[in-house]
């Protein structure tokens, strides 16, 4: 029996943009089979939802507490959202 997916939205502020956080989580929530989409902020923060079994978007929540080498992140906030049904990850 399948679990049922969840979905959560994260923002990770600090220096987060320049420093492939996109593609990196793209790359992470790809081989973790997470539907979603990230994107970079007008005010500086990277912002991504994740969709899918509840322990590979618990890792990927976790991932971007840190983010990836060369990425300063100072804050993040998570909150939990109905899934959507998203297929595939999109980089915005």
């Amino acid at each position: 029996m399948a679990e049922t997916p969840v979905r959560r939205r994260v923002r990770a502020s600090g220096s987060v943009q320049g420093v492939f956080f996109r593609d990196s989580t793209r790359q992470r929530a790809e081989a973790a089979g997470v539907a979603g989409w990230v994107t970079n902020r007008p005010d500086g923060a990277v912002e991504a939802a994740f969709e899918g079994d509840a322990d590979a978007v618990a890792r990927l929540v976790e991932w971007m507490h840190d983010g990836p080498r060369g990425a300063y992140v100072a804050r993040t906030e998570v909150n939990e959202e109905e899934p959507e049904g998203l297929r595939g990850f999109d980089v915005r």
